[in-house]
């Protein structure tokens, strides 16, 4: 994704049981049981549902370079929805 930034777009608590195969295959997820492989961890009790995007932000001119001979523009790319329990 190159040089940027995550910005947080809304964190709100969710049940299980909405945690449909929809959901998960808009965050990039093949169903349910995947993105419950990815996201369960710990004792997990609480579910919560975290939308963000990626800012693709241009490095400052004083910034050290990596990927030089890459272009970087002010494009945002969205990402879909991240479950964390």
């Amino acid at each position: 994704m190159g040089e940027g930034e995550i910005e947080i777009d809304s964190v709100e608590p969710i049940e299980l049981a909405e945690v449909t195969p929809q959901l998960a295959r808009e965050a990039g997820f093949l169903g349910v049981a995947d993105l419950l492989n990815v996201a369960r961890h710990g004792k997990g009790e609480n579910i919560y549902l975290i939308r963000f995007h990626y800012l693709h932000t241009p490095l400052e001119p004083s910034a050290p370079r990596r990927n030089a001979g890459k272009e970087r523009g002010g494009a945002e790319t969205r990402s879909r929805a991240a479950l964390r329990k």
